[in-house]
Protein backbone atom coordinates (compact mmCIF):
# COMPACT_ATOMS: atom_id res chain seq x y z
CA UNK A 1 0.00 0.00 0.00
CA UNK A 2 1.31 3.65 -1.16
CA UNK A 3 1.75 5.95 2.27
CA UNK A 4 -0.25 8.84 2.00
CA UNK A 5 2.22 12.01 0.22
CA UNK A 6 2.78 14.56 3.23
CA UNK A 7 0.88 17.67 2.23
CA UNK A 8 2.72 20.94 0.21
CA UNK A 9 3.22 23.86 2.39
CA UNK A 10 1.58 26.66 1.56
CA UNK A 11 3.81 29.74 0.28
CA UNK A 12 4.74 33.07 2.10
CA UNK A 13 2.59 35.77 0.38
CA UNK A 14 2.66 39.47 1.02
CA UNK A 15 -1.09 39.75 0.13
CA UNK A 16 -3.70 38.61 2.20
CA UNK A 17 -5.63 35.79 0.57
CA UNK A 18 -9.39 36.02 0.61
CA UNK A 19 -11.57 36.08 3.58
CA UNK A 20 -14.33 33.93 2.78
CA UNK A 21 -15.91 33.07 6.60
CA UNK A 22 -17.60 36.68 8.71
CA UNK A 23 -15.64 37.85 11.35
CA UNK A 24 -16.44 37.51 14.85
CA UNK A 25 -13.60 39.84 16.35
CA UNK A 26 -12.63 43.65 14.24
CA UNK A 27 -9.59 45.75 15.86
CA UNK A 28 -6.78 48.08 14.88
CA UNK A 29 -3.16 46.88 15.59
CA UNK A 30 -1.18 50.08 15.89
CA UNK A 31 2.45 51.35 16.17
CA UNK A 32 3.70 47.88 15.93
CA UNK A 33 7.50 46.89 16.00
CA UNK A 34 8.81 43.46 15.37
CA UNK A 35 11.81 42.28 17.12
CA UNK A 36 13.02 39.09 15.88
CA UNK A 37 16.21 36.31 16.52
CA UNK A 38 17.51 33.66 15.11
CA UNK A 39 17.06 30.42 17.16
CA UNK A 40 18.16 26.62 17.01
CA UNK A 41 15.03 24.83 14.78
CA UNK A 42 15.31 22.42 17.77
CA UNK A 43 15.10 24.54 20.81
CA UNK A 44 11.92 26.09 19.29
CA UNK A 45 10.35 22.59 18.37
CA UNK A 46 11.16 21.17 21.52
CA UNK A 47 8.36 23.55 22.63
CA UNK A 48 5.37 22.84 20.56
CA UNK A 49 3.40 20.11 20.60
CA UNK A 50 2.37 16.98 18.07
CA UNK A 51 1.53 18.29 14.96
CA UNK A 52 3.03 21.79 15.00
CA UNK A 53 6.07 22.13 12.90
CA UNK A 54 8.70 24.80 12.99
CA UNK A 55 8.88 27.53 10.15
CA UNK A 56 12.37 28.19 9.13
CA UNK A 57 14.04 30.33 7.28
CA UNK A 58 18.12 30.61 5.90
CA UNK A 59 18.04 27.07 8.28
CA UNK A 60 16.62 29.18 10.93
CA UNK A 61 13.70 29.30 13.07
CA UNK A 62 12.54 32.77 14.49
CA UNK A 63 11.61 34.53 17.20
CA UNK A 64 9.98 37.51 17.78
CA UNK A 65 9.12 40.11 20.61
CA UNK A 66 6.48 41.93 19.27
CA UNK A 67 5.01 45.12 20.98
CA UNK A 68 1.66 47.00 19.84
CA UNK A 69 -0.84 49.01 20.82
CA UNK A 70 -4.71 46.88 20.15
CA UNK A 71 -7.35 49.65 19.56
CA UNK A 72 -11.28 49.89 19.25
CA UNK A 73 -11.89 46.25 19.33
CA UNK A 74 -15.30 44.82 18.37
CA UNK A 75 -17.34 41.98 18.50
CA UNK A 76 -19.16 41.20 14.91
CA UNK A 77 -20.63 44.17 13.65
CA UNK A 78 -21.17 45.88 17.01
CA UNK A 79 -19.68 49.31 17.79
CA UNK A 80 -16.14 48.94 19.70
CA UNK A 81 -16.07 48.26 23.34
CA UNK A 82 -15.29 50.97 25.52
CA UNK A 83 -12.60 51.12 27.50
CA UNK A 84 -11.64 47.16 27.36
CA UNK A 85 -11.45 47.63 23.42
CA UNK A 86 -8.01 49.54 23.68
CA UNK A 87 -4.87 47.96 25.09
CA UNK A 88 -0.93 47.57 24.73
CA UNK A 89 -0.11 43.68 23.71
CA UNK A 90 3.68 42.57 24.14
CA UNK A 91 3.83 39.18 22.86
CA UNK A 92 6.84 36.25 22.07
CA UNK A 93 5.92 34.04 18.73
CA UNK A 94 7.35 31.67 16.58
CA UNK A 95 6.34 30.38 13.22
CA UNK A 96 4.93 27.02 12.44
CA UNK A 97 3.06 24.85 9.79
CA UNK A 98 0.09 22.90 10.57
CA UNK A 99 -0.33 19.05 9.59
CA UNK A 100 -2.15 20.30 6.38
CA UNK A 101 0.50 22.54 5.42
CA UNK A 102 -1.05 25.82 6.71
CA UNK A 103 1.25 28.58 7.96
CA UNK A 104 0.87 30.62 11.19
CA UNK A 105 2.12 31.91 14.19
CA UNK A 106 2.29 30.90 17.34
CA UNK A 107 2.03 32.52 20.30
CA UNK A 108 4.38 31.48 23.72
CA UNK A 109 2.64 34.21 25.50
CA UNK A 110 0.33 37.86 24.99
CA UNK A 111 0.71 40.17 28.03
CA UNK A 112 -1.57 42.68 28.10
CA UNK A 113 -2.92 44.93 30.91
CA UNK A 114 -6.87 43.90 30.59
CA UNK A 115 -7.52 41.19 33.39
CA UNK A 116 -10.77 40.73 31.65
CA UNK A 117 -9.20 40.02 28.40
CA UNK A 118 -6.92 37.31 29.92
CA UNK A 119 -9.93 35.59 30.96
CA UNK A 120 -11.75 35.61 27.76
CA UNK A 121 -9.04 35.18 25.28
CA UNK A 122 -8.03 31.82 27.49
CA UNK A 123 -11.32 30.77 27.83
CA UNK A 124 -12.36 31.21 24.38
CA UNK A 125 -9.35 31.13 22.20
CA UNK A 126 -7.43 28.95 24.09
CA UNK A 127 -4.00 31.42 23.55
CA UNK A 128 -1.75 31.60 26.65
CA UNK A 129 -2.74 35.56 27.53
CA UNK A 130 -0.50 37.00 30.50
CA UNK A 131 -1.68 39.62 32.72
CA UNK A 132 0.79 42.87 33.02
CA UNK A 133 1.26 45.55 33.89
CA UNK A 134 2.51 47.86 30.28
CA UNK A 135 3.15 51.26 28.89
CA UNK A 136 3.98 53.20 25.62
CA UNK A 137 5.28 56.43 25.40
CA UNK A 138 6.24 58.11 21.75
CA UNK A 139 8.48 61.32 21.35
CA UNK A 140 8.12 62.84 18.15
CA UNK A 141 11.26 64.11 16.98
CA UNK A 142 12.66 65.69 13.70
CA UNK A 143 14.57 62.37 12.91
CA UNK A 144 11.59 59.41 13.66
CA UNK A 145 9.71 59.30 16.21
CA UNK A 146 10.89 57.48 19.68
CA UNK A 147 8.73 54.72 20.78
CA UNK A 148 9.15 52.94 24.57
CA UNK A 149 7.14 49.79 25.19
CA UNK A 150 7.50 48.59 28.63
CA UNK A 151 5.45 45.56 30.77
CA UNK A 152 6.02 43.28 33.84
CA UNK A 153 3.86 40.52 34.45
CA UNK A 154 1.82 39.86 37.09
CA UNK A 155 -0.25 36.38 36.40
CA UNK A 156 0.66 33.81 36.17
CA UNK A 157 3.19 34.02 38.45
CA UNK A 158 6.97 33.48 37.99
CA UNK A 159 10.03 32.10 40.21
CA UNK A 160 11.07 34.63 42.66
CA UNK A 161 13.08 37.08 41.25
CA UNK A 162 12.47 36.31 38.16
CA UNK A 163 9.20 38.19 36.53
CA UNK A 164 9.13 38.19 33.72
CA UNK A 165 9.16 41.95 32.21
CA UNK A 166 10.45 43.87 28.93
CA UNK A 167 11.79 47.38 27.77
CA UNK A 168 11.88 48.18 24.63
CA UNK A 169 13.00 51.22 22.60
CA UNK A 170 13.25 51.98 19.19
CA UNK A 171 13.48 54.96 16.97
CA UNK A 172 10.73 54.59 13.84
CA UNK A 173 12.98 55.41 10.24
CA UNK A 174 11.45 55.74 6.72
CA UNK A 175 8.97 53.51 4.84
CA UNK A 176 10.04 50.56 3.07
CA UNK A 177 9.50 50.63 -0.95
CA UNK A 178 7.31 47.27 -1.59
CA UNK A 179 9.80 46.40 -4.04
CA UNK A 180 13.12 46.76 -1.71
CA UNK A 181 10.57 44.38 1.20
CA UNK A 182 13.02 41.05 1.82
CA UNK A 183 11.93 37.67 1.66
CA UNK A 184 12.69 37.39 5.20
CA UNK A 185 10.51 40.91 6.01
CA UNK A 186 7.83 38.87 3.90
CA UNK A 187 8.28 35.73 6.03
CA UNK A 188 8.22 37.47 9.65
CA UNK A 189 5.28 39.53 8.74
CA UNK A 190 3.00 38.32 6.71
CA UNK A 191 1.15 35.57 8.21
CA UNK A 192 -2.52 35.32 7.93
CA UNK A 193 -3.03 32.92 10.74
CA UNK A 194 -2.64 31.28 14.13
CA UNK A 195 -2.62 28.50 15.52
CA UNK A 196 -3.06 27.22 19.35
CA UNK A 197 -4.26 23.89 20.82
CA UNK A 198 -6.51 22.76 23.68
CA UNK A 199 -6.68 19.72 25.17
CA UNK A 200 -4.18 18.07 22.62
CA UNK A 201 -6.48 19.57 19.67
CA UNK A 202 -4.73 22.04 17.25
CA UNK A 203 -7.18 25.15 16.72
CA UNK A 204 -6.61 27.38 13.82
CA UNK A 205 -7.88 30.55 13.24
CA UNK A 206 -7.70 33.18 9.87
CA UNK A 207 -6.07 36.82 10.66
CA UNK A 208 -6.84 39.10 8.33
CA UNK A 209 -5.34 42.31 7.13
CA UNK A 210 -4.58 44.54 5.25
CA UNK A 211 -0.59 43.95 3.45
CA UNK A 212 1.93 45.29 6.12
CA UNK A 213 3.33 48.73 5.82
CA UNK A 214 6.60 48.05 7.08
CA UNK A 215 9.12 50.88 7.97
CA UNK A 216 12.87 50.99 8.62
CA UNK A 217 13.71 50.95 12.55
CA UNK A 218 17.24 52.93 13.08
CA UNK A 219 18.10 52.42 16.41
CA UNK A 220 16.33 50.35 19.14
CA UNK A 221 18.03 49.26 22.76
CA UNK A 222 16.00 46.06 24.20
CA UNK A 223 16.08 44.77 28.10
CA UNK A 224 14.01 41.48 28.49
CA UNK A 225 13.46 37.99 30.02
CA UNK A 226 10.34 37.56 28.67
CA UNK A 227 11.45 35.46 25.78
CA UNK A 228 13.42 33.13 28.71
CA UNK A 229 9.88 33.02 30.50
CA UNK A 230 8.51 30.87 27.01
CA UNK A 231 11.41 27.96 27.84
CA UNK A 232 13.64 30.05 25.25
CA UNK A 233 17.42 30.24 25.12
CA UNK A 234 18.59 33.83 25.77
CA UNK A 235 18.92 35.33 22.24
CA UNK A 236 21.63 35.84 20.29
CA UNK A 237 23.14 37.58 17.35
CA UNK A 238 21.72 40.52 15.72
CA UNK A 239 18.08 41.67 15.82
CA UNK A 240 15.96 41.87 13.00
CA UNK A 241 13.79 44.76 13.42
CA UNK A 242 10.76 46.39 11.76
CA UNK A 243 7.89 48.68 12.64
CA UNK A 244 4.42 49.15 10.70
CA UNK A 245 1.83 52.23 11.63
CA UNK A 246 -1.72 50.37 11.60
CA UNK A 247 -3.43 48.06 9.76
CA UNK A 248 -7.37 47.42 10.31
CA UNK A 249 -7.65 43.70 11.38
CA UNK A 250 -10.62 40.53 11.14
CA UNK A 251 -10.82 37.61 12.59
CA UNK A 252 -13.72 34.89 12.08
CA UNK A 253 -14.16 31.73 14.13
CA UNK A 254 -11.25 29.62 14.96
CA UNK A 255 -11.60 25.87 14.26
CA UNK A 256 -9.92 22.75 14.45
CA UNK A 257 -6.94 20.89 12.59
CA UNK A 258 -7.82 17.71 11.38
CA UNK A 259 -5.89 15.27 13.10
CA UNK A 260 -5.61 13.07 10.58
CA UNK A 261 -4.33 15.46 7.91
CA UNK A 262 -0.60 14.07 6.23
CA UNK A 263 2.03 15.05 7.72
CA UNK A 264 3.74 18.25 6.24
CA UNK A 265 6.75 18.06 4.00
CA UNK A 266 10.27 19.40 5.62
CA UNK A 267 11.14 22.63 5.39
CA UNK A 268 14.82 23.55 3.78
Amino acid sequence: MTPPQPAPVEPVTAEPPPLDRRPVLRQRWCELAYFHWRYDAADVQALLPPGVTVDTFDGSAWVGLIPFVMRDVAIGPTPPVPWLGTFIEINVRTYVVDPTGRRAVWFFSLDVPRLAIVGVARSVFALPYCWSAADHVVDHRPDGSRHRYRMRRRWPGARPGARPSADMRFTVGDAIPAAEVSELDHFLSARWALLTSRRERLLYGRVHHERWPLHRVTDHAITQNVVEAAGLPTPAGPVHALYAPEVGVSIPWIETVDAAAPARKDQS
